[in-house]
């Protein structure tokens, strides 16, 4: 009887939580959890993309198609302003010297940061010293950058042209010659930039297992054998992102640098599409005609990238068979 009398203690005290369970509605399963949390953390970062880089994408392309007074009004003028800038001579002058810019830059990025990947990569004393200095530039604001490199290439003053001509070298006016001009602006984005690709590549490196190369030593390589077939090919995920980053990086930035170290001269010789595109926009007030160039330089990079993820086959280890 007392073990009877415990059963019906036991359900009667199991039944509210079953509906107080049940009232609570079902629970989600482990796979509608995880899609739940992943869902919650990408929520900041995809509505930043949305705010900050998809819808002024849309409205730039919308604003293409209008005339834009500085005094806000708007008129739809369709196609008016692509064929403004078909008949542009100074835009396309602008997109040849881009053309030339990312042509030199990204090959000559890409060499260097590999290089210097390779250097910082081995054991050496003071090795983290060195990674930190080679880094530091990267994080100073180009603005800085552009006011010490003028100063350091000024014609007169400049610490460049005082050891040339201590060395018995003339100076050169580095930044008033059209010839050299877009020359120092490449070199000043190399310095920059290449501590960045630089730490990518020792990224890179490291994932790189060290049996493969003690395997290859055993095997009689030299180091020119083992990075042929064994860096190389290994490194190529981080040289596809290299590549890539660099390339949208040289077509769409250095504004900063270009307004601060030439300002686009001397005879427009450094003025690159993207400055050209500023402007238009902010020192004639033609918003609806940058937008149209912006666009366009836009549709331009997106090409360029397909091109690479077809050339490169985005980076994969296999041979695309």
């Amino acid at each position: 009887m007392s073990s009877v009398a415990a059963q019906e203690q036991r359900r009667a005290t199991a039944a509210p939580a079953r509906a107080s369970a049940a009232s609570k509605g079902p629970r989600l399963s482990r796979k509608h959890r995880e899609w739940l949390a992943a869902g919650l953390f990408l929520a900041p970062d995809v509505l930043g993309l949305l705010v900050f880089v998809a819808i002024p994408m849309v409205l730039s392309i919308v604003l293409s198609f209008f005339q834009v007074s500085g005094f806000g009004s708007y008129e739809w003028i369709g196609l008016g302003n692509y064929r403004r800038m078909m008949d542009d001579p100074l835009f396309w002058d602008s997109m040849k010297i881009t053309g030339l810019y990312v042509v030199v830059l990204v090959p000559v990025l890409f060499c260097v940061s590999l290089a210097l990947g390779l250097l910082v990569k081995q054991k050496l004393p003071g090795m983290g010293i060195y990674r930190t200095a080679l880094f530091l530039p990267y994080v100073i604001s180009l603005v800085v950058v552009g006011v010490l490199w003028k100063f350091l290439l000024d014609e007169q003053t400049g610490a460049v042209n005082r050891a040339m001509r201590a060395a018995g070298f003339d100076g050169e006016s580095w930044l008033g010659s059209p010839s050299l001009a877009l020359g120092c602006v490449i070199a000043v984005m190399v310095w920059v930039m290449m501590g960045y690709y630089m730490i990518i590549f020792l990224a890179g490196l490291q994932e790189i297992p060290k049996e493969f190369y003690e395997a290859a030593k055993l095997d009689g390589a030299g180091p020119w054998t083992a990075f042929r077939t064994i860096t190389w090919p290994l490194l190529r995920p981080t040289s596809f992102f290299v590549l890539l980053m660099s390339t949208v990086a040289a077509i769409t930035g250095g504004l900063d640098l270009i307004f601060v170290l030439t300002n686009g001269g001397p005879a427009n010789g450094t003025s690159l599409a993207i400055f050209y595109i500023y402007q238009q926009a902010f020192g004639f007030g033609e918003y609806g005609y940058a937008s149209a160039m912006g666009s366009f330089l836009v549709l331009i990079m997106v090409l360029i990238s397909a091109v690479i993820f077809k050339f490169t086959r985005g980076g994969r280890f296999d041979d695309g068979e």
